[in-house]
């Protein structure tokens, strides 16, 4: 019975934040400690350099998504500018390309949509690709 009471003396109230001073608002407004949204289980400083490269670069293979996924999975350097320099370079051109990539595809969409036949007079028929069947032929099923 002496045992069970000297276990329970030696820490009466234990706490499980070990800076019990600091507040949750100041822990989030410090730099982050890992690159990448997935923290501790994520890459460290070095391989994130690496992928954050490689996602940069890849994207301008025609594949802007992987912008966006870079500026996604390490959200954190986007986020907190001073920390991790080396792959904040790649994450924020990231962000711009992906912005202006999304910009063009854009307004390229709204301009067929929006101005259509109106905009482009008689070269619109050779433009547009929903009348390809009836160009070929495919419609008539006789």
């Amino acid at each position: 019975m002496e045992a069970s009471q000297a276990t329970t003396t030696e820490n009466p109230n234990p706490n499980p934040n070990p800076n019990p001073g600091r507040n949750l608002n100041s822990i989030s407004s410090s730099s982050p400690v890992w690159p990448t949204i997935d923290g501790s289980l994520g890459l460290s400083e070095e391989e994130s350099l690496s992928y954050a490269r490689r996602f940069y670069n890849f994207g301008f293979l025609l594949l802007p998504l992987l912008w966006a996924v870079n500026c996604f999975y390490f959200w954190p350097v986007l986020r907190h500018s001073r920390s991790f320099p080396r792959i904040h370079y790649y994450v924020l051109r990231s962000a711009v390309g992906f912005i202006v990539f999304t910009a063009l595809l854009s307004s390229w969409a709204l301009t067929f949509a929006i101005g259509g036949e109106r905009l482009f007079g008689p070269v619109w028929d050779q433009l547009v690709m929903y009348n390809l069947a009836e160009k070929v032929g495919l419609t008539s099923w006789s």
